[in-house]
């Protein structure tokens, strides 16, 4: 083992597409930690997704061996995180497991949104900074300009910044040199009692949950009896290792090291990223303080379209939650869906990606609801509600007000954009508080804005508007009074509940006019009319009808009187009044999966 004066624990921080995981490439194959064989773009991402669309979703750890010019090899562990603004939960957890951070920036396109609030973070966990200027072979890199927005923000020296590229490979021996002499060695005591962070867990069909933990004090060997703080389970470590391409199984681990831990657990639930492992025998006194607890803004229910899969999908879900800790889900029933769960996720791009991964890792096909956030509902006795789904919200005779969740958003964009983005913000029934110019030709808006609002489509129309241009971040503030109500879908007078959302008064009416016409075209016709309504309480507010489908009853009749026509139509009306009353309108599952895809 080597000592801890030779390890060093860091983390690539920076905005969306500035390049981690492409230097994160290049850091790897320069220490030869992956053959030229194994190389592929975007080496640490695994699963599928992440390559397809080009983004980091989860933290990935791996070990790499440097040998420095003082002669001696140092062992570097290196997470690479994301850079999306839906997984800054991701972020704070890798910081907690490190001493050093690299910030990546664009040399093309200069200081981010989540550039800056990735720093703040890291500078809260008194993590060294080492700025890189990142992309500098490019035509459109701005290189002086940019140097100095990252001296102004990081509070460094011109020398201090690296400049590099991930494509040509150029800073990259003068990063591994940097991480050595700028980042601390770990602190800790080896022969304390065992405190090892677990930052973050996957599942293997083979060999149960995975544990990746950080080492604070202590040491821990193969065969130990270890003791998960939070949960107080007690395991034998059947395997502990490092974690390279591939995990290195290993005799012992000491403090400073990053590693995993195979323990048998089958069930996700007895392991919580964050926890505190220690020896059962010889515990520590407490239990670490790391990162703060997951926070779902987003909630949505997901329902099997076969209600015989409900068991499966509840696995499903548990499989990946250990691997994605920020998922949380309840089961939940509908009317129209049966058995499902009602989940919280921390945006809606993540609310994709569970989507996307419940179909190709586990064969499961969902439907999902509208999204919405969480409320707080007050009744006149002033009992305070938490409201996940509208069904939850109390009868209004009896509700005296309703609170919805608040954000700071911050956009940094050209000024041109400004007056566009404000009309946007305005249009979300956003405020601006504050107006910051960086630079000649950057500025910072600071809104107050409602989190509703930007859950559908806000962050790609501040794309659109600002042709690519603006970044955006936003932290949660607090709740303040709405004027929100129910509104509900009827369908010949029946409410479907999948369908009811909760709206502001203003924009009800439009959301209900939506919602029917894209119902309208939907459903399939029927040999009687259906009412499609939009209604909040017992107003309607919008209606689109589908006509009838008319079978023509009188084509064997040819020739003859026309009474004959007669008696065989009014039959036909007679029919239709009576299949009014007892047809119902079944909503097909395509029509659901269609309607809730709200553009």
């Amino acid at each position: 083992m080597r000592s801890m004066k030779n390890i060093r624990n860091f983390c690539v921080i920076a905005h969306i597409d500035h390049g981690k995981s492409t230097l994160s490439d290049r850091l790897l194959e320069y220490t030869n930690t992956i053959s030229e064989r194994e190389m592929q773009a975007q080496a640490l991402d695994d699963m599928d997704i992440e390559r397809e669309r080009g983004i980091t979703i989860k933290s990935h750890a791996i070990q790499m061996y440097y040998k420095h010019t003082d002669g001696e090899t140092y062992t570097f562990n290196l997470i690479d995180t994301p850079g999306h603004v839906d997984f800054s939960y991701e972020v704070s957890r890798s910081i907690a497991a490190c001493e050093g951070a690299l910030l990546l920036v664009d040399a093309s396109q200069g200081i981010q949104a989540q550039t800056i609030s990735n720093l703040y973070l890291a500078i809260e966990h008194d993590l060294e900074i080492i700025p890189i200027l990142n992309k500098v072979d490019m035509e459109s890199a701005m290189i002086d300009e940019v140097s100095e927005q990252i001296m102004d923000l990081a509070m460094c020296e011109l020398e201090d910044i690296i400049h590099a590229s991930g494509k040509t490979g150029q800073g990259v021996t003068d990063i591994l040199a940097a991480v050595v002499d700028r980042i601390p060695a770990p602190k800790g005591d080896v022969k304390a009692p065992l405190q090892a962070l677990i930052f973050d867990s996957v599942f293997n069909p083979f060999r149960g949950v995975i544990a990746y933990f950080r080492i604070l004090n202590g040491t821990v060997r193969k065969g130990d009896l270890v003791r998960f703080v939070n949960t107080g389970k007690e395991y034998n470590a059947d395997e502990i290792g490092i974690l390279q391409l591939n995990q290195v199984p290993k005799k012992e681990l000491s403090a400073g090291n990053v590693g995993y831990i195979i323990t048998g657990i089958k069930n996700s639930k007895e392991i919580k990223v964050g926890d505190t492992i220690t020896h059962s025998k010889n515990p520590c006194e407490e239990a670490i303080k790391g990162f703060e607890d997951v926070k779902p803004m987003v909630f949505a229910g997901i329902f099997p379209i076969d209600n015989d899969d409900f068991e499966d999908l509840r696995d499903s879900l548990e499989k990946l939650q250990l691997n994605d800790a920020s998922l949380v889900f309840e089961p939940e029933t509908s009317a129209a869906l049966g058995f499902g769960f009602r989940c919280g996720f921390l945006g809606m791009l993540h609310l994709e990606i569970i989507q996307e991964r419940l179909d190709r890792e586990f064969g499961q096909n969902v439907i999902t609801t509208i999204p919405n956030v969480s409320y707080f509902a007050y009744t006149k006795k002033e009992e305070k509600l938490d409201i996940r789904t509208p069904s939850e919200l109390p009868d209004p005779t009896l509700l005296a007000r309703v609170e919805e969740p608040f954000i700071v958003a911050q956009v940094i964009t050209k000024p041109e954009y400004i007056g566009s983005i404000m009309t946007l913000a305005m249009e979300k029934r956003g405020m601006m508080t504050k107006q910051d110019y960086l630079t000649q030709d950057r500025v910072e808006l600071t809104f107050d804005l409602p989190l509703a609002e930007i859950v559908f489509d806000f962050y790609d129309r501040l794309k659109s508007i600002s042709r690519g241009y603006a970044s955006f971040d936003y932290q949660p503030t607090d709740y303040k009074p709405s004027d929100l109500v129910k509104l509900d879908i009827k369908l010949n007078g029946e409410s479907v509940d999948a369908l009811s959302a909760l709206v502001h008064r203003e924009k009800a009416a439009a959301f209900g006019r939506k919602i029917c016409k894209r119902l309208k075209e939907l459903l399939p016709r029927q040999q009687f009319m259906i009412a499609i309504q939009a209604a909040i309480g017992a107003k309607i507010i919008a209606r689109e009808t589908i006509s009838a489908l008319r079978k023509d009853v009188t084509a064997k009749c040819y020739g003859g009187d026309i009474t004959r026509k007669r008696k065989l139509l009014e039959k036909q009306k007679k029919g239709k009044k009576k299949m009014r009353q007892i047809g119902n309108v079944e909503v097909p599952q395509k029509a659901f999966l269609e309607v809730l895809k709200l553009d």
